[in-house]
């Protein structure tokens, strides 16, 4: 095996330099190196000891940017719950006594040698049997022995390795739909297989022969042709002749009228032409028919299955909880909690049910919730809701709703959401396929009448009705409307632009205003800037408080410490940190707080920042140098396609101007940087929640 490339580092190494050896990014110092290798975290010095103790350093020589930084990753997540039966019963594929399998999906994946390292997990796991991966939906179908290990250890396994399976509630509460229903793929089938043995039988009658040759032969295949072309006739077009069936109870011409019509005249005077021995009848062409609109139908289904956007609530809540009996704590799936249960909430997990704060100092990131990243702060007695996670300290909820009636959940099942209303576009080719209907059935009769009637060639008048009822079949025109909206939507998500539904692409020339969101919709949250507005910070304050702020796991600590990586760092003389205040400490002699307005004893009064939410105050020895404040990156480009809706490029009348408009659940304080994108004051609304956005 061939030994791992080493990075090459200055002997005298300075902050800033260095590379990690796993994930290559920038190392704050070089206090966590092995035979010199430097890391960056303890997560990414982990993981290489794990792969260098069984031998599978090669998983950096297959791509020179395999490893995943583990910096924010919580490589200790609690998988107890996987121990639980019940999940256990429904997560796994196949279980017995030796061998047992389940897939996962694994986010972090995208190299050769992430395939590598996965399908050689048996060399770090005596327990697994053998796992394959599906690079392109990211997944590990892994088999394993549940007597030597179990899920909770597989999963602890992949996580420490950097490749944390993604396990919510959507994957243990429900069944996706099949691309395919077990239905329509058993009529598929049926008209298949009669299809392709009518036309075997009716190859004489294609070549030329002469019935009178051989004619019982001829006689015996048209009766077998017969035989198999019934079920086609009974089970396979059985949903055609239904809502054919409803459509005439409900005094409405569908476009299953005429295709049934076609159905009848193809079978009904195949059957008098083998029975009469007149002729070999059309059965080939009435079981082919079939076929074809069955395989349309099957296509049809497997487009929705593509295009399906309907994920709830449940693909982003967790699949179980920690909850609190006295002193006994026990995982618990999240389908079984009850008001009253009071849950133990650790740092970055999700809340899943609304409750009341017991015990910690909450700062909750409600972004799922209302699209908003800064954390708010919930003190005990307060409500806390579902879907924030949990960004500070371990917290107590005692429950006051389920789940499935969480606040969540309602906002989630908004009637907001939910549009049955048919475009412009739909309601149009819908009346057009009536009234088509009706004019191919008036074409149909129109010929008989000509050829029965007037002529007296029955022979001819049926020829003339079924040829009518085949070609001029309207079931194009009811079928075109949902595969072009529905490419239309499938190229779109192939561009990163989702639509909730296709009747959304209809509406697009009638767009008369367009509502942007703040964070994360116009801004780049993860270029977000952290500035310092007071006094200068010379090179020993910046090493002081860089010094703080890395033993800190606050979101707002750790962007503090990404602005000072290049600064060296002290081992400070005192450490404090106050769950929801902020921390303090001895550096150098010098007393330093870094943390709220409250926990530096500042005056309200006076002061331009009251009520900055993001702002992070320092002071030393009392004194107060001024506050760190996150500052919005917005996205490039953003001018421009706000200017190119402002002048109606998206419409077909570039005259017709569109309203544009911002909401945020973020204070006005960002309204004069924003003033530049909207000029208009009015169309600016800030301080509105998740309700006010439906």
């Amino acid at each position: 095996m061939s030994s791992p490339s080493v990075l090459l580092q200055p002997k005298n190494p300075k902050p800033g330099t260095l590379q990690c050896f796993h994930c290559h990014e920038t190392c704050p110092d070089d206090r966590l190196q092995i035979d010199h290798k430097y890391f960056c975290c303890n997560g990414c010095q982990m993981v290489y000891e794990i792969l260098n103790t069984h031998n599978l350093c090669e998983y950096y020589d297959l791509d020179t940017n395999a490893g995943q930084s583990l910096k924010s990753q919580k490589v200790s997540k609690n998988y107890a719950y996987l121990d639980d039966p019940e999940i256990r019963e429904k997560l796994l594929e196949f279980d017995s006594a030796q061998t047992a399998q389940v897939t996962f999906y694994l986010p972090n994946m995208h190299c050769v040698s992430c395939i590598w390292l996965l399908e050689n997990l048996y060399k770090l796991d005596t327990g697994v049997l053998h796992s394959r991966v599906n690079f392109l939906k990211k997944t590990a179908t892994i088999q394993f022995n549940p007597e030597q290990t179990s899920l909770r250890k597989l999963a602890t396994l992949l996580t420490s390795i950097g490749y944390e399976p993604d396990i919510n509630l959507g994957d243990v509460d429900g069944q996706k739909p099949p691309a395919m229903s077990r239905r329509l793929a058993y009529q598929l089938a049926v008209a298949g297989f009669a299809f392709g043995n009518v036309m075997l039988f009716s190859f004489p009658e294609y070549v030329g022969m002469s019935r009178e040759q051989d004619p019982w032969f001829s006689q015996v295949f048209g009766y077998l042709s017969l035989l198999i072309s019934l079920p086609v006739l009974l089970y396979s077009e059985r949903d055609y002749f239904i809502s054919a069936w409803q459509g005439l109870r409900n005094r409405q011409l569908n476009i299953d009228v005429p295709l049934c019509l076609a159905f009848i005249s193809l079978f009904g005077r195949s059957v008098y032409e083998i029975l009469t021995n007149t002729g070999a009848g059309y059965l080939d062409s009435f079981a082919g028919l079939t076929f074809l609109m069955l395989i349309g139908k099957w296509f049809q289904q497997h487009v929705w299955h593509q295009l399906s956007f309907e994920r709830d609530y449940k693909s982003y809540f967790p699949v179980a909880a920690t909850v609190r009996n006295g002193d006994a704590e026990t995982t618990v799936p999240v389908s079984r909690l009850v008001p009253g249960d009071i849950i133990l909430v650790r740092s970055q997990e999700v809340i899943p049910a609304d409750g009341i704060l017991l015990k910690g100092t909450a700062q909750v990131d409600y972004s799922f919730v209302t699209g908003e990243s800064e954390p708010v702060r919930v003190h005990n007695g307060e409500r806390i809701f579902a879907g924030g996670k949990q960004t500070g300290e371990r917290i107590e909820i005692a429950l006051t709703r389920r789940v499935a009636q969480s606040h969540l959940t309602k906002l989630w099942n908004n009637e907001a959401f939910k549009t049955n209303t048919k475009g412009q576009v739909t309601r149009l080719a819908d009346a057009a396929g009536r009234y088509f209907t009706y004019l191919i059935l008036a074409f149909g009769g129109g010929a008989v009448m000509y050829w029965w009637g007037i002529r007296g060639d029955v022979v001819t008048a049926v020829n003339a009705f079924t040829a009518v009822m085949i070609v001029a079949c309207p079931c194009n025109v009811a079928l075109s409307i949902p595969f072009t909206l529905g490419n239309i939507q499938r190229i779109m998500g192939r561009h990163r632009f989702y639509l909730k539904n296709i009747r959304v692409v209809e509406t697009f020339s009638e767009i008369s205003a367009v509502v942007f969101d703040k964070t994360g919709t116009i801004t780049n949250v993860a270029q977000q800037e952290m500035n310092f507005v007071g006094s200068k910070l010379d090179l020993s304050n910046k090493v002081a408080i860089s010094s703080l702020v890395r033993h800190s796991s606050h979101p707002l600590s750790r962007k503090i410490y990404e602005k000072f990586l290049d600064v060296p760092v002290e081992s400070p003389e005192t450490y404090e940190e106050i769950a929801g205040l902020g921390i303090q400490g001895k550096v150098k002699g010098r007393i330093w707080k870094i943390g709220s307005r409250v926990f530096l004893g500042l005056d309200h009064e006076n002061d331009e920042t009251k009520g900055l939410n993001g702002a992070v105050y320092v002071s030393v020895d009392g004194k107060c140098l001024g506050h760190f404040e996150v500052k919005n990156t917005y996205r490039e480009g953003l001018a421009n396609v706000l200017s190119y809706f402002r002048n109606g490029g998206h419409q077909k009348n570039a005259d017709k101007h569109t309203e544009l408009f911002l909401l945020s659940g973020d204070q006005d304080r960002e309204a004069v940087a924003l003033s530049s994108f909207f000029p208009d004051k009015g169309t600016m609304m800030f301080n509105r929640g998740p309700q006010d956005k439906l």
